[in-house]
């Protein structure tokens, strides 16, 4: 006890704790704050082990010497009369706690203030004049387990089993996306490339991969040849290669076998249960396995393009449904059922009751064959998210399907729209990031990485990421009319959208880029040709990028009356509100019915009825149930508060929204453009509300 007591006569203890808590706020402070100013990674680590070091040096030099008012001296030489010990002790606890407020007051900035910057820093895009390998990773930074499977040439005669040999290049696929110790580039990054191409080591740099698998299938009557063969792209040497000959009622255990052989050539290890998962088949049918891979086949028709969603999905139900049918245990067939339901009812749409019902079933009935399918959870995702817009339950689907499915850019893309949804446009921004790692040439991520920087008003970075995305993407001209509407909410501008529309060519392109095309002549204030782009659409509808249903009749009807034709346009109101009060008795909860109805009832000179409707929808669709479409809902709400004359709503809507991320609703630019704020440009108010946003940074 005599030691213990000396040690606290001497303030050895008081010290070592001083010196641990300015340690670690040391620590902390410069692994955050060097990297910012360039400093070499060392550094930090350098300061660590120094403090290290230095700890029991400083033990030693507490309990050998003591501060006394003539200065230091050693501990021995001080007479017990001259030792001021207790009263350095009250100066080193008051050290300690104004050391422990720094430490309690550098975390909270570290987490409120650096982390949200880090998290938002700019994601580095490639601007057209850059080349497609600049992109790529430095050839020190590739992953040597990381891989990329090209699509599997199709050599059988009958062209049409081109789907077969998908089919099994995307199972393969999947399966090596599911071994933790690799990392697996996603088939909408790889299929664009051809499947045996010359020049592998440009096509390995550009996805960012050090292994490269390719393959071919052939498929006659009964029998099924498969040959893959993994190539270090590097170097371009052969790793390993294999082939398979097998019925077609014997084939479904080649893609674990195909997936097994390549974790053991790349030396990646699988746990026990990776080892139990690849190597089990989804299904011993072969006439289920056929049918599942049709379906896959539309259903990824409609992943990789969202407006062929209406069209696809429903040959995707049906096929998964005649697979199920044949195998009423294909678990994966269930899983993917639900997520086609659940396209269905977002892209659709049809977003009924039943249609969610559809899509919870399949996916519990998943979980109930296949407890572990990451796909089963990935679809309750969807089912919580757009559903119900329970984002809570929805990241607890996330975190359950990431564990069995670790090399998902679907998991990753989705986690992060929730994150958004839920107002955290900075950790979305990051989320999306991530999601690019694993799919490096699909323009999916980018595009969603576009719109939060638009989102936020940062223009500028949404007009890079744009270009980005017209790089990748397969519809260049549909992302240059994006692009171009965000410098429409950034600068007003409207000459770059007159240019992308006249670069539309295909029918398609029209088809798809029919919301913008109207939205153009409406700020034009071409009334004319809005009225004749929406009516060729009346009978379907538009989503905007917050996925707000629009009708287009109804919209035409608003350009009818803008042109002058106002017995036309009431007409089409009159129509419009028929179709809409039966819709909502349908479904009364939805937001874009009532926002549609009060549109209607402004049209008809129901004023009343119509201010009823907008209050209505904000109530069923606030900005704290979702980031994304509350906003969104209110744009829409006050431009009806515009036309009916309430113009201290539709401002006090528009002040508030000015202040929160929603630029792609609410701008400077789009204020002074959009013929929906007429009514309100007399209005000092509303000329008070321009003013004290003009020439903000972020416009």
């Amino acid at each position: 006890m005599g030691f213990f007591a000396e040690l606290r006569r001497r303030n050895v203890i008081r010290m070592a704790g001083l010196y641990l808590v300015g340690a670690w706020l040391i620590t902390q402070v410069s692994s955050t704050v060097l990297p910012m100013f360039g400093a070499p990674d060392w550094l930090p680590r350098s300061i660590v082990i120094l403090l290290a070091l230095g700890f029991v040096p400083m033990l030693v030099f507490s309990w050998v010497f003591e501060l006394t008012p003539q200065g230091l001296k050693r501990d021995a030489d001080v007479k017990p009369e001259e030792s001021i010990a207790p009263q350095t002790a009250q100066r080193i606890e008051h050290l300690i706690v104004v050391m422990l407020m720094l430490a309690v007051a550098y975390f909270g900035f570290d987490k409120f203030v650096l982390a949200p910057r880090r998290q938002a820093a700019p994601i580095v895009m490639r601007t057209p004049a850059t080349t497609a390998s600049s992109a790529a990773p430095a050839k020190s930074e590739i992953d040597s387990k990381s891989i990329a499977v090209l699509p599997f040439a199709n050599l059988s005669d009958d062209k049409a089993n081109a789907y077969f040999a998908d089919g099994i290049q995307d199972e393969i696929l999947t399966k090596l996306s599911k071994i933790g110790a690799l990392r697996v580039i996603s088939r909408t990054s790889t299929q664009r490339y051809a499947s045996t191409p010359e020049n592998l080591a440009e096509i390995a740099r550009q996805l960012g991969v050090a292994n490269i698998l390719e393959g071919s299938v052939q498929k006659a009557g009964n029998a099924v040849h498969i040959n893959v063969q993994l190539i270090g792209a590097a170097k371009d040497e052969h790793l390993w290669a294999e082939s398979y000959n097998r019925a077609l009622d014997d084939i479904f255990g080649v893609e674990g076998e195909v997936a097994q052989a390549v974790a053991d050539a790349l030396n990646a290890k699988l746990m026990p249960e990776e080892n139990a998962r690849t190597a089990r088949a989804p299904t011993r049918n072969p006439e289920a396995h056929e049918l599942y891979l049709q379906a896959r086949a539309h259903f990824n028709r409609a992943n990789d393009q969202y407006n062929y969603a209406a069209t696809e999905e429903p040959e995707a139900i049906a096929l998964y449904a005649r697979a199920i049918a044949k195998d009423p245990e294909f678990a994966l067939a269930y899983a993917e059922l639900g997520w086609a339901q659940m396209y269905m009812y977002w892209f659709g749409p049809d977003r009924t009751d039943a249609r969610l019902a559809a899509a919870k079933a399949a996916a519990d009935r998943a979980l109930e064959l296949q407890s572990d399918l990451g796909e089963a959870h990935y679809a309750l995702a969807l089912y919580e998210y757009w559903g119900h817009r329970d984002y809570a339950a929805a990241l607890q689907q996330i975190e359950l399907a990431r564990k069995t499915w670790p090399n998902s850019a679907e998991i990753e893309e989705i986690a992060a729209a929730i994150v958004r949804r839920q107002g955290d446009f900075n950790g979305a921004l990051a989320g999306f990031k991530r999601a690019a790692e694993f799919d490096p040439r699909n323009s999916g991520a980018f595009f969603d990485v576009a719109l939060s920087y638009s989102h936020l008003r940062r223009y500028a970075e949404a007009d890079g990421a744009f270009a980005h995305v017209a790089e990748l993407t397969q519809d260049p001209a549909i992302t240059r009319m994006f692009r171009a509407e965000n410098i429409v909410f950034w600068r007003g501008d409207l000459g770059p959208m007159q240019a992308a529309i006249a670069d539309l060519t295909s029918k398609t392109e029209f088809k798809a880029s029919d919301r913008l095309v109207f939205e153009a002549a409406w700020w034009r204030r071409d009334f004319a040709a809005a009225a004749v782009i929406a009516e060729a659409d009346s009978d379907q509808q538009w989503f905007d990028p917050s996925n707000i249903a629009l009708k287009p009749l109804l919209l035409a009807a608003a350009a009818e009356e803008r042109a002058g034709d106002k017995s036309k346009a009431l007409a089409a109101y009159e129509r419009m509100r028929l179709v809409l009060e039966e819709e909502l008795r349908r479904r009364p909860d939805e937001a874009d019915l009532h926002l549609a109805l009060g549109f209607t009832n402004a049209g008809l000179g129901r004023k009343d009825d119509a201010a009823r409707e907008a209050h209505k929808a904000i109530a069923l669709m606030p900005e704290n149930r979702d980031a994304v479409s509350g906003p969104a809902v209110q744009g829409y709400a006050a431009r009806i508060f515009a036309r009916i004359g309430e113009n201290q709503n539709a401002i006090d809507l528009i002040a508030h929204l000015m202040t929160i991320p929603c630029g792609r609703t609410m701008s400077v630019a789009l204020l002074k453009l959009d013929p929906d704020w007429d009514p309100l440009r007399e209005d000092s108010r509303f000329v008070a509300v321009l003013t004290s946003h003009e020439g903000l940074a972020h416009e």
